[in-house]
This record gives structure tokens, sequence and C-alpha cells, in this order.
């Protein structure tokens, strides 16, 4: 883990507080995962590599018709991010920090899953932009008539 990965690391913990009740137990199996993703996207492989050093076992998954399995799979237009990943029966759009997905598996909720829309610099799998100082990102419910924020995550 380089210092960068290590910062972002501390950061989601004060920000989302203790995550130990989410956390993968030693010795316990991953959490299977399939991320697809744009053939050509390098950012969702860092972004895979990031979930399979925080508890998760991803499967990357090239998709040419990317747009449509995400609208597929449930996701409004407004919340596109950059690659959908299935888990546990629930969808995840973007760059959504493990945590968060954890703490969302764990309250096993009537919703489809979470998204963050776009690419926000700075979230696991995506460099942060030198010298901008990056506003608090929302991670919304997929699965509601209007969107809901489930968390925020401050850089």
């Amino acid at each position: 883990m380089n210092r960068k990965q290590f910062l972002s690391a501390v950061l989601a913990l004060v920000v989302l507080g203790p995550v130990s009740a989410f956390a993968t137990p030693a010795g316990a199996a991953p959490i299977k995962a399939t991320l697809y993703k744009d053939p050509s996207c390098t950012c969702c492989e860092a972004y895979a590599k990031y979930l399979d050093q925080n508890g998760f076992k991803v499967k990357v998954v090239p998709d040419p018709s990317l747009e449509q399995t995400t609208l597929q799979a449930g996701v409004p237009q407004s919340l596109v991010g950059c690659h959908l990943t299935k888990l546990g029966g629930y969808v995840f759009e973007g760059h959504i920090p493990a945590p968060i997905i954890k703490k969302y598996l764990a309250s096993h909720p009537q919703t489809k899953g979470l998204a963050i829309p776009g690419m926000p610099a700075g979230l696991p799998g995506m460099p942060a932009m030198a010298g901008m100082k990056a506003a608090p990102i929302q991670v919304y419910v997929v699965g509601t008539p209007k969107p809901v924020v489930f968390a925020t995550v401050n850089q």
C-alpha cells in the first residue's frame, strides 16, 4: 500500500466511522463480485484491484454494451457512473468505497443497490487531481422513485 492509498483508507475510516462490523473477518471467504466495464477503460481495473484488496473477489467482464447492461440492472441514467459491479443480488455503480458497500450489504436493504454517478477524482480507482480540493461526493440508493443519499464521502 502506498502513502496515497494509506491516507485514503485513513480518511475513509474518519469519514465513515468504525466499520469493523462490516469488515470481512480474518479467514472468511471473500465476497464474490462481477464488475462490468467498458473494454477500453483502465480505471475500472484499478477499482477491481482495490476491491480485491478489501475483502472482495472480483471477476472483471469487458462489456461493449455497458450502458445497456447498467440501465437493465435498474440504474437510472442520472446515476450512471463508470462501471457496474454486481454482488449479493445488488448492483453498485461507480467507484464506491468498500466500507460503504459492506455497510449497505450488512443492512440487507430492499433496494437495488448504490451508485456514484460520473467518475469523481480521488475515489478508489480514480487518481486525485493535484491541487484540487474535492467536494463531498454523494452515494445514492438505486431503486427508489427519487434519488436518496445513502452516504457522503468527504475527501
